[in-house]
């Protein structure tokens, strides 16, 4: 049998990250709240693509669910229109056929990918398949987007919580396939355990490794994703953004979808995630 993925992560690191997701999440209602909008967020991607739904996806839906992926919705606008989406339609559906049986992930994940041109004008490629797969089942799927691990990067919330005195200085020995993402989260359940945490269990998971991210945000001083982080004033406004929280702009329907031109898409029938 091959040898488990080992992650060697930081008690010290988590237990801080942990403190200020409980801290910051108190002026709109407490990690509670969050982790409930967080239920609601995949209840949205199973009402159009788990059981085979996804056969019956239009356009309109399909950006809709886009304005909740933040990665997403920054790179895909060329394809909303009828040849794009028919091309992502077809990749979706490949994707999510067979999704119950986890040891094809990586292999449908990459058949996904494979369907795009192979640049980084479509990194965001990765993210979508990821996005779909742990939103329509996230008790199968964790979190598994570039912003939690990209080995050739080198970069995401595995390094950024990785256990070592020189993590800036060295290449972390650990694959991006699924099965890191699982060992991960299993590593992250038994920390929440650990402290108390035994409901939603899954939803703190999200939300400490978006705590986790949004701190390497602020310290590279908003730069990296600029156009999605740019305001200081909310502790909890990069930990919503990279988890796509923000899709819809408060008080109206206006999207942070936009169109090719620069436009935001206007969506007439949305759950805002106030």
């Amino acid at each position: 049998m091959p040898e488990r993925v080992r992650l060697d992560l930081s008690g010290p690191v988590l237990t801080q990250a942990l403190q200020k997701l409980v801290a910051g999440s108190e002026a709109l209602g407490g990690v509670e709240r969050y982790a409930a909008v967080l239920q609601l967020k995949s209840q949205m991607f199973k009402d159009a693509l788990a059981d085979g739904k996804v056969k019956d996806l239009d356009l309109d839906a399909l950006m809709g669910l886009c304005t909740f992926m933040a990665t997403v919705r920054r790179r895909i606008a060329a394809y909303l229109d009828p040849t794009g989406f028919a091309l992502i339609k077809q990749a979706l559906t490949e994707l999510l056929d067979g999704a119950r049986d986890t040891t094809t992930t990586d292999a449908r994940w990459t058949a996904f990918c494979e369907k795009f041109p192979q640049d980084k004008r479509h990194r965001w490629v990765r993210d979508m398949a990821a996005e779909v797969l742990h939103n329509t089942d996230p008790e199968r799927y964790p979190l598994m987007g570039r912003w939690i691990w990209d080995a050739k990067a080198n970069t995401g919330v595995v390094r950024e919580i990785w256990y070592g005195e020189s993590v800036d200085h060295m290449t972390i020995p650990v694959p991006d396939g699924y099965e890191t993402y699982v060992v991960l989260r299993e590593e992250l359940t038994q920390f929440l355990t650990n402290n108390g945490v035994f409901q939603g269990v899954l939803e703190y998971c999200d939300l400490l490794c978006g705590q986790i991210y949004a701190e390497y945000i602020s310290a590279q001083g908003g730069s990296y994703l600029k156009a999605d982080f740019t305001s200081e004033q909310d502790p909890m406004e990069h930990t919503r953004r990279i988890l796509g929280l923000d899709g819809v702009k408060p008080g109206s329907t206006r999207t942070r979808l936009k169109s090719i031109d620069g436009e935001a898409f206007v969506l007439d029938d949305v759950k805002l995630l106030d």
